[in-house]
């Protein structure tokens, strides 16, 4: 029993990869309550997953990549497809979207340089995820019950924006000093005094 508790958070964490291409369904098909819910169900999951990670001490190497990946596939499917029916502007999309690939073909290229990789979650990554989230749910419930706000929405997406390239220059800024660190102190990386020459 103890050990298929210890796996409910991934579970979630599946269930909510699978809110992806239901999302995209729901918005194709002009069933926006329903996207909608999915979305807020998606969240929900989210919420409740790292609860009973943390409460417990439920954490595993599965649910550290799992979890983030979920995250990522619904907001960025979530993106692209709004984007593609004219409810969130195409460049911040594309933002969004070159960001985390930055981010994750930096962290290749750290590890494949450096042999090691040590990523932590950045403040400023946590409130661009926030943002990313709560505009998604913004338009969604636009959709969903037939209200707009220009002034929020385009706050919320300038909010995104600006974030978005904050926590990817944060990122890269990272990743370029573990590998000077690596550099100055492996024995095959470069010293101080070589580059000096």
């Amino acid at each position: 029993m103890r050990a298929v508790f210890a796996q409910l958070p991934n579970a979630l964490s599946l269930a909510r990869l699978g809110c992806a291409p239901a999302m995209v369904w729901a918005i194709v098909a002009v069933e926006h309550a329903a996207a909608f819910w999915i979305f807020l169900s998606a969240g929900i999951s989210d919420a409740l997953d790292g609860f009973l990670a943390k409460r417990f001490k439920l954490h595993s190497v599965l649910g550290a990549y799992l979890d983030p990946i979920a995250d990522k596939a619904l907001l960025v499917t979530t993106y692209v497809v709004l984007a593609a029916y004219g409810w969130l502007p195409v460049w911040l999309v594309a933002l969004v979207v070159f960001r985390d690939l930055l981010i994750v073909g930096g962290a290749l290229l750290v590890r494949i340089v450096t042999h090691s990789l040590t990523m932590r979650p950045m403040m400023v990554s946590k409130i661009n995820t926030v943002a990313q989230i709560a505009l998604a749910a913004w338009v969604l419930t636009g959709l969903a019950f037939g209200f707009h706000d220009a002034a929020i929405t385009r706050a919320a997406i300038y909010a995104v924006a600006a974030t978005t390239v904050l926590s990817g220059g944060a990122y890269v800024v990272t990743g370029w000093r573990q590998v000077g660190a690596w550099e100055n102190t492996s024995p095959g990386g470069s010293s101080p005094g070589d580059r000096d020459a």
